[in-house]
């Protein structure tokens, strides 16, 4: 039997003492033995402060990406490997899909994320300029830092590769260290991919450590600028955050719970119709995908009254067709619970439950298991239950039974639905199955307020829908009340939240120094070189080019008119104008973008490739023919491009456009973004 180590102070670390013995899911038998006794948790954080968390600061969220889509792409090319190892939790392959492959396509989504939405620095700018001053010269702005500490990770069992990435990926491209700390009955999986991580060296000595085992003294040791995440049951959960050291040194927390999720049929889901078929196989689906074990998985289904015995039929036809047993068998659909433990705590919830709802499908003491042994393996029969009087009764609001159970029950009308679904008092998840998008309207406005993510499905949007329970690196994954107060994820707030965000007060010069990008009111030192001709180096931030200037005619207002097509009556009608709030005829504003560049654009061969793209737009004065114009542009913000293979050394370059009139009020305000050459290495 294999003995589990912790990767910890940069090295393997077996266990002493006494073991625990994870078994096989299927068959029962011992796959490994886990220990973290003799681990120094002490010296983890402070060599993870010390050594990773340093040489992630010194990175840029650029370089980070780029070393998270390096690990994803190592992972994924050796992932038949924890495909082998991840038979032992009792996965089916598309358990383990959802597990392996999603935790991994979690690192590129991020990867993606930090190129595209995070600028190539080491710190993040939250937010635009707040003025501060009447005259401009106090400004202030928001800035968010890399925390000094560590991250600790505390997982759940059902997931033991996705629950590890998915927070790792925002941890590591935040520029922060972290410390994973699977639960115990599944960290085998856990322990094999870190393994292959570590290996890698792709990641810098002290970004990533690994507890096989309990935690020990840790918590004991954590600081103000650690982050302590949880996801595991409610009530784990609220001892860690009670825990006395991260009450004493505010350490961050967040938590993510299990809890009630509700599926609801619209009224309008009839039988018959397409919402009606959707919903009962997502229902089913959600009880058989990992045996129910998600923390987002359906655990109350909401129909109207007169369509509950047909719901109760449909779905139990359809877990009729869902083979039980030994995911390795042909024709198996869905596996054993993790562990024997949990089938005694499943077991005691559903006899809870049933003090409230009636069994209409399932029989723990008697069901099928095709090509294992009942008796050896962790295996639980799909149960669903009916509350007939779901208003008066507590237990399937209150009681969660961690596996492949549901309860069905009924509504008379939507705004008693609504009140159903908050009586989960705080979930990850709902589901709205109906064609009628004011129901949607009404369900979500009635619950978005006690639930972190709402799915409205229907016939249109089915195709491509990832399900109920799909939690998306885009999206939040949390939830208030019982599911824990918490988020992960949602794309670049999930890697905020392992970042210090700090006000700056400054004048704008001082601010741009700072920063790196311009302000408004900052130093604007022109030259007699045109900023066309120049190379990517060769600029600075605040670079300016005061343009001559340009009297708009009423034959430019016309000729536009005439090559755009636009003979909107505010340019061409002067009865119409008069009446209209400009008074009299005004020029087209894409006019004046369009002779704006005519006045900043230098025609020549040069570094400059291309325009690719104009932000943040806006006309905040019109122009009137006989009006002069004028243009700023200034260098706003670089950003160096990685060269690809063969291709032209580049960089992006923002550009801060300002077009005045001739008593210099601005009428048009903008950003270009342009790719513009770097010197040959």
């Amino acid at each position: 039997m294999k003995t589990l180590a912790s990767y910890a102070e940069g090295q393997w670390v077996a266990g002493k003492g006494k073991a625990a013995t994870l078994v096989h899911a299927v068959t029962g038998e011992p796959v490994a033995a886990a220990s973290s006794e003799g681990v120094d948790f002490k010296g983890m954080l402070e060599f993870g402060r010390r050594m990773g968390g340093p040489a992630l600061r010194r990175m840029t969220f650029h370089e980070r990406a780029r070393m998270l889509k390096a690990m994803a792409a190592f992972l994924m090319e050796r992932k038949e490997k924890f495909y082998e190892v991840s038979a032992a939790t009792g996965a089916t392959k598309t358990d383990s899909w959802i597990d392996i492959e999603g935790g991994i396509g979690t690192l590129f989504a991020y990867a993606s994320r930090g190129r595209r939405e995070f600028p190539n620095e080491t710190f993040y700018m939250d937010g635009e300029v707040e003025p501060l001053s009447k005259g401009g010269t106090f400004v202030g702005r928001h800035i968010c830092v890399p925390l000094e500490g560590v991250a600790v990770h505390i997982n759940a069992f059902n997931f033991p590769i996705w629950g590890m990435l998915e927070k790792l990926a925002p941890t590591i491209l935040a520029g922060m260290p972290a410390i994973i700390k699977p639960a115990t009955a599944t960290s085998f999986l856990t322990e094999a991919m870190v393994r292959e991580m570590t290996a890698s060296e792709i990641l810098p000595a002290g970004a990533l450590q690994l507890i096989v085992g309990g935690v020990g003294d840790l918590l004991d040791h954590v600081m103000s600028q650690d982050v302590v995440t949880f996801t595991g049951s409610a009530v784990t959960g609220r001892e860690l955050k009670a825990h006395p050291r991260l009450i004493a040194e505010s350490v961050r927390f967040n938590m993510e719970a299990d809890s009630l999720n509700f599926a609801m049929l619209g009224p309008d889901g009839a039988p018959g119709t397409e919402e009606f078929d959707l919903f009962v196989k997502e229902v089913a689906r959600e009880m058989t995908v990992k045996a129910g074990q998600k923390c987002t998985a359906i655990r109350r289904t909401l129909v109207p009254a007169i369509m509950v015995e047909d719901v109760i039929r449909a779905v139990s036809k359809r877990l009729d067709g869902t083979t039980l047993g030994d995911p390795a068998v042909e024709g198996v659909r869905w596996g054993p619970l993790a562990s024997k433990a949990q089938v005694a705590e499943v077991r005691k919830s559903l006899d809870l439950l049933k003090a409230g709802a009636e069994v209409v499908y399932g029989d723990p003491d008697t069901f099928t298991v095709t090509g294992a042994d009942a008796a050896k393996g962790a295996f639980f029969p799909a149960m669903l239950l009916h509350c007939p009087r779901p208003l008066e009764r507590s237990e399937p609001h209150d009681i969660e039974a961690f596996g492949p159970v549901n309860t069905v029950m009924g509504y008379g009308s939507v705004e008693e639905a609504i009140e159903l679904a908050k009586r989960g008092r705080g979930s990850l998840c709902g589901s709205v199955f109906s064609a009628d998008d004011e129901l949607a309207r009404q369900v979500v406005l009635g619950t978005a307020a006690w639930h972190g993510r709402i799915l409205l499905l229907n016939r249109h949007s089915a195709k491509e829908s990832t399900g109920h329970g799909s939690p998306l690196p885009g999206l939040v994954h949390g939830g208030p009340g019982r599911a824990g107060g918490g988020e992960e994820m949602g794309g670049a707030r999930g890697v905020l939240h392992y970042m210090q965000r700090s006000a700056i007060q400054a004048h704008p010069t001082t601010l741009t120094r700072v920063t790196g990008i311009w302000t408004k009111g900052a130093a604007t030192p022109t030259d007699i070189v045109h900023p066309f001709r120049k190379h990517f180096e060769e600029l600075h931030v605040g670079d300016t080019l005061f343009t001559h200037r340009r009297t708009v005619t009423e034959a430019d207002v016309v000729n536009f008119a005439g090559i755009s097509g636009d003979n909107f009556y505010a340019h061409m009608d002067d009865l119409a104008a008069k009446r209209s709030i400009f008074e009299r005829r005004v020029a087209h504003g894409y006019f004046v973008l369009s002779a704006a560049a005519g006045l900043f654009v230098d025609p020549g061969e040069g570094p400059v490739l291309a325009n690719y793209g104009l932000e943040s737009l806006r006309f905040v004065k019109p122009v009137y023919p006989g009006d002069t114009i004028r243009v700023r542009l200034t260098v706003k913000q670089k950003t160096a491009k990685e060269t690809p293979k063969d291709g032209v050394p580049q960089g992006v370059v923002a550009w801060d456009v300002e077009v005045t009139n001739q008593s210099d009020e601005p009428v048009a305000v903008y950003s270009i973004l342009t790719l513009v050459r770097r010197r040959e290495a």
